[in-house]
């Protein structure tokens, strides 16, 4: 028997003879890890370990799936509203907050910086007045329509925009529904405006609020549901509307006539241009406001 002949010793350098490299994270290079994502295969830590349905995804790996994942979106293209009237309930609380602070707290000076108003020359007042003086006092075209007169002008308003407004915002979205109401108003201020510019007065939700109601006949139309309860309401304010003094008729047929052009466009878009139609009808809406107020300045500026 020959005699034991020295062996050379290990070595245990990874790499070196010693056993396979330990796998590293792509992400945090120090740390050693045995774990790979399920879908790409690159080895992943602890702290880049995403649970999956089937062992861990990397980061990539989730975001990449996150955004081949549809969004979902209401019947007309907007972010569905979670069941919560968000922007109806804001709209109602602004009212509220206004009125008191207009009716109670800073009266009169905030319905009088606020309101619509508007005097072409003459010669018992040589001077415009309000919305005529130019564009510093536009911006009245929409704080009018946060004013209210007395309570129960602010309650029929904002109950028919508690009716009205949940189901407008749950079928559009949020973006959608409040660009609705905000373009009703302010179309209803530039034609009250452009009708009677020459020496008017006017505040109140109700063109807002009639842009609601000929938006509801659009969308009943839209999905076929009755049209007859929706119609006789539109009918009863139509008839209060011309039958009792004191109301603004222009601003409601104003803002009629807008909310039913806008959900018009917003409801009846084309799904494959769906974005592009719906941004132009709003477009189109804001650009006839624009329109109908310069041609009411042009008429009673001076």
């Amino acid at each position: 028997m020959l005699p034991d002949e020295p062996r050379p010793p290990i070595d245990r350098t990874p790499g070196a003879g010693g056993g396979p490299v330990p796998a590293r994270c792509y992400r945090h290079p120090e740390q050693e890890t045995g774990i790979g994502c399920s879908r790409c295969g690159r080895p992943i830590c602890p702290r880049c370990m995403v649970n999956a349905s089937v062992g861990f995804h990397c980061p990539e790996c989730v975001a990449e799936g996150g955004r081949q994942v549809r969004r979902a979106t209401t019947r007309f293209g907007g972010r569905p509203a979670g069941g919560d009237p968000l922007v109806t309930k804001a709209l109602i609380g602004i009212n509220l907050v206004v009125f008191v602070l207009a009716a109670y707290v800073l009266t009169p000076w905030l319905a009088v910086d606020l309101e619509l108003h508007s005097h072409a020359p003459d010669q018992d007042y040589p001077f415009t007045w309000g919305i005529t003086e130019g564009p510093g006092q536009w911006y009245r075209l929409l704080t009018t329509v946060f004013l209210h007169t007395a309570p129960w002008h602010i309650a029929t308003n904002m109950l028919v925009l508690w009716v009205l407004g949940p189901q407008l915002e749950s079928a559009l979205g949020r973006i959608r529904f409040l660009a609705l109401y905000l373009l009703s108003g302010l179309a209803g201020s530039a034609f009250a405006f452009l009708v009677a510019g020459d020496s008017m007065r006017s505040l109140g939700a109700s063109g807002a609020v009639f842009g609601l109601l000929g938006a509801t006949v659009v969308l009943y139309r839209r999905v076929r549901a009755p049209l007859g309860p929706i119609i006789a309401l539109l009918v009863f304010n139509l008839i209060v509307t011309f039958s009792v003094q004191g109301i603004d008729w222009r601003a409601h047929l104003g803002g009629l006539v807008a909310g039913m052009l806008t959900a018009a466009g917003l409801m009846y878009a084309p799904r494959g241009r769906r974005a592009v139609v719906q941004g132009l009808t709003l477009a189109g809406v804001a650009g006839l406001v624009l329109v109908m107020l310069l041609v009411g300045m042009s008429l009673y500026s001076g």
